[in-house]
């Protein structure tokens, strides 16, 4: 039982991907391809500008750290000037704390200058592929259209096609009627001539047409007679000439 499921199964499958095979389009599919990878390329595209983006903010907290640094440096410097040991060692406590946060800014901005090239190196290879298949999908479907036009004026030109071949047949059996009805027709007036088969449409009966044979007939021999007898007549003057 499970075999004859799996025949069953694999039939069906095989009867499926021949209508699909049929109702494949090659241009709709290298068209449906195309579209997916350009889809691919636009993301590839907005991961990049997301990155230039994230990278832009990390840029800017550094640059606002490094303006922090400048400054606390400076208050620190006053506060000792003055004789504010306190305040100067509080000023350098989070000039040290903002100079950790820059290390792993830095740190970070290195990392999405890395991702960034890596997507840049992949958008450009990927934009160079893509273009690659558009003139390749362009060219599939010229040749295509090409040979399927060569097809069709081939199959119109030599009668292979449906239409032609329905045609071809029409024009055979409107031949072999024609032929048969010639035959009909000649068959029929052999009968008549005959006698075997009688005229209704004429108002002359078997006996008209016998007697009318007959006396065809005696006129033919009449006038041959008279040929010979002229024929003879003129061979006799020749030899009395002679």
């Amino acid at each position: 039982m499970a075999g004859l499921m799996s025949r069953a199964a694999m039939v069906i499958k095989a009867k499926f991907s021949k209508l699909l095979d049929r109702a494949e389009d090659p241009g709709e599919t290298l068209d449906y391809s195309y579209e997916r990878q350009l889809q691919l390329l636009q993301n590839v595209k907005r991961g990049v500008a997301d990155v230039v983006t994230a990278k832009k903010r990390l840029q800017l907290q550094a640059d606002k750290l490094e303006q922090s640094l400048v400054k606390l440096d400076t208050q620190a410097r006053q506060a000792l000037a003055a004789g504010r040991e306190d305040l100067a060692r509080a000023a350098l406590e989070r000039k040290a704390a903002a100079q950790a946060q820059l290390q792993d800014l830095d740190v970070q901005l290195q990392a999405l200058e890395q991702q960034q090239q890596k997507l840049v190196a992949s958008e450009r290879q990927l934009s160079a592929k893509v273009e690659a298949f558009r003139t390749q999908k362009e060219t599939i479907k010229a040749q295509y259209s090409a040979a399927e036009a060569q097809v069709r004026i081939g199959e119109a030109a030599t009668g292979i096609g449906e239409q032609m071949a329905d045609t071809g047949l029409a024009i055979q059996r409107a031949k072999d009627k024609t032929e048969a009805m010639t035959a009909r027709a000649g068959a029929i007036d052999e009968l008549v001539e005959s006698g075997a088969l009688e005229d209704f449409t004429s108002d002359q009966t078997q006996l008209d047409r016998e007697l009318a044979q007959i006396s065809s007939q005696s006129q033919v021999d009449s006038e041959l007679e008279k040929m010979k007898a002229e024929l003879g007549a003129g061979e006799t003057q020749k030899e009395l000439e002679s």
